[in-house]
Parts: structure tokens; C-alpha cells; sequence
């Protein structure tokens, strides 16, 4: 039995008879919708040629599209670099051998990974908003970049957790036996091959932050989706220009999807080696020689004596 089998049974003639009918009728009912789709919004002139030409000028750009790839990335970036100190560091904490720590920091990370970010976003805007944390042009922002952190901080740091647990427990055990404290063992031996082994899971994240960074569309955080529905009000092509920032997203994360194949490409040549560790072995002298000193008095292994004839 191959591997495609284990789980279910080979569909047999009239079984795939039925999937073909059902793709069949299923691909033509999404042609039917999408055609009714563009359709009305031809009876709505937004698909007319006149539509798409202010993107072939570059005030469209230099005003509105251009500043709005600015405030999607300048967001992700800090959520990216603050999620990843704040991931690594509960991961770490639930990993933690006392107990207090490792049951603290798993609330922390259960509680951000169940509440919705928009939910965050619009709590946060709220509280700077009122005790003047932040100058008020910062509020959208850093409410945006408070939400993505602690969402994207906790999943991160249960990838870690999840990525530690999966090593084979001869890595811990072999770093015990060395002399390592669990700590130590945990740091130089468990998380370079956890980091390495969690990579794609890593990258595939940052693809989410960059996506959920739209959401700051509804506390008037000026991304990409904010100025693309500026520009379809300033020009009367809301669709198209809903169009363009949807090519414009998927561009983005298409280029950090292959950016992410390629580090992880990267790493998966290199040889995975644990953290270096330093250890010292006392040498076994004579006539209180110091380790490190001369060798003349390091004792040499016995050796019989050869009988003489």
C-alpha cells in the first residue's frame, strides 16, 4: 500500500467520473460569477480604459500608491523585529524549567494568539489615543505595530516552543551529559537546530504581518489600502485602484516568499552545528606539574613489560 493510500481508498472509475463532472460544473459556475461580476462593473464604468490611465502618470504614484508600500512596510518591519525579540523570549520563558515562568508566559502567549488583531488594533489606538503615549500622528501606527507584535510575538514563540520539543531528546541529554545546566543546554545546543528547523514557518509569518498590516485601515493608519481608496475617491476609480493594491500585495508577498526560499536554501547548505561550548578537562600530572605547563612529567599509559628470552 503506497503512502497516498494509508489514510483513504484509491478512487475507482466512477468515483473519478464524478470528481471530473463536479470540477467541470464548479469551474463553470466561477465563470458564470465572474462573469457576472465584470459585468456589472461595466454597467458602473469602472472598468472603462479611461479608468487606468492615472496609473500610467506619476502623480498617482508619487502621491498615493508610493507613500501607501511606505506605511505597509514601515509597519511590518518594526512588528517583524519587535515580534521576533518578543517571540524568542516566551518561547524561551515556556520552555523555562520553573514553573511560575513557563505557566506566566504561556497565558501571555494563549491570550494575544485568541484575540483578534483588529480587536487589539482599535484597543490600543483607543489607549494612546486618550493618555497622549504617543504624539497623535504615531497613534495609527504604533497602535498597528502593538497589535501585530503581540499576535505575531506569540505565534512565533510557540513555533519556538514547538520547534524545541520536536528535536530527538538525545540533544538535551547529550548536552547534560557534558556538564551543561539545562539552561545552558537549552541555549547553545536545542535552539540553533530548533531556529534552523522552524525556519519556513518563520518566513511564512512574515507574509501574515504584511497582510494583517491592512487592517490598520480601519484606525486610519495611511497603508496601502488606505491610500489606494484616497486615490479611487480623488480620481472616481475605486475598483481599479482596489485592483492595483491588490497586485501591489501580492508582489510584495510574492518577493518575500522567494526572499524566504532562498535564506532558508541558504541555511539548509550550511552544516547545523550546535552553539560552541567551552569546556575545560584538568590533565593528569606528576610531580605537581600545572595543566598547560611541560608535558615531561604527563603520565603515559602502562605498558606491560615484554618477556625476554
Amino acid at each position: 500500500m503506497s503512502a497516498q493510500n494509508v489514510l483513504f481508498d484509491a478512487p475507482g472509475p466512477k468515483a473519478r467520473l464524478r470528481h471530473n463532472i463536479l470540477t467541470v460544473v464548479g469551474t463553470l459556475v466561477l465563470l458564470g460569477i465572474l462573469y457576472l461580476v465584470i459585468a456589472k462593473l461595466g454597467e458602473a464604468q469602472q472598468l472603462l480604459p479611461h479608468m487606468w490611465t492615472p496609473f500610467l502618470t506619476g502623480t498617482a504614484w508619487s502621491t498615493y500608491l508610493v507613500p501607501g508600500l511606505i506605511g505597509t512596510l514601515t509597519a511590518s518591519v518594526i512588528s517583524v523585529v519587535l515580534a521576533g525579540v518578543f517571540g524568542l523570549l516566551f518561547g524561551i520563558g515556556r520552555l523555562a524549567h520553573t514553573r511560575w515562568i513557563r505557566i506566566a508566559c504561556g497565558i501571555v502567549v494563549e491570550f494575544f494568539r485568541a484575540v483578534p488583531v483588529l480587536l487589539m488594533m482599535y484597543f490600543a489606538f483607543n489607549v494612546y489615543s486618550r493618555n497622549g503615549v504617543f504624539l497623535a500622528s504615531l497613534n495609527p501606527l504604533m497602535a498597528v505595530v502593538t497589535a501585530l507584535t503581540l499576535y505575531n510575538g506569540s505565534v512565533i514563540a510557540e513555533l519556538v516552543r514547538s520547534g524545541v520539543h520536536s528535536l530527538p531528546k538525545g540533544q538535551s541529554e547529550a548536552g547534560l551529559s557534558i556538564g551543561l545546566t539545562p539552561s545552558q543546554t537549552l541555549r547553545a545546543i536545542q535552539l540553533p537546530q530548533a531556529l534552523v528547523a522552524m525556519l519556513p514557518a518563520l518566513m511564512g509569518q512574515l507574509v501574515v504581518v504584511i497582510k494583517d498590516s491592512a487592517l490598520g485601515y480601519g484606525i486610519t493608519y495611511m497603508e496601502l489600502l488606505t491610500w489606494s481608496k484616497t486615490l479611487g475617491s480623488a480620481y472616481a476609480n475605486t475598483v481599479p485602484a482596489y485592483i492595483v493594491a491588490a497586485v501591489l500585495f501580492i508582489a510584495l508577498n510574492y518577493a518575500m516568499t522567494k526572499l524566504a526560499g532562498a535564506v532558508e536554501r541558504r541555511l539548509r547548505k550550511r552544516p547545523v552545528t550546535a552553539a560552541p561550548v567551552t569546556t575545560t578537562l584538568p590533565n593528569i600530572v606528576q610531580g605537581g606539574a600545572e595543566p598547560g605547563g611541560p608535558t615531561d612529567n604527563i603520565i603515559e599509559p602502562y605498558q606491560p613489560p615484554v618477556p625476554k628470552d
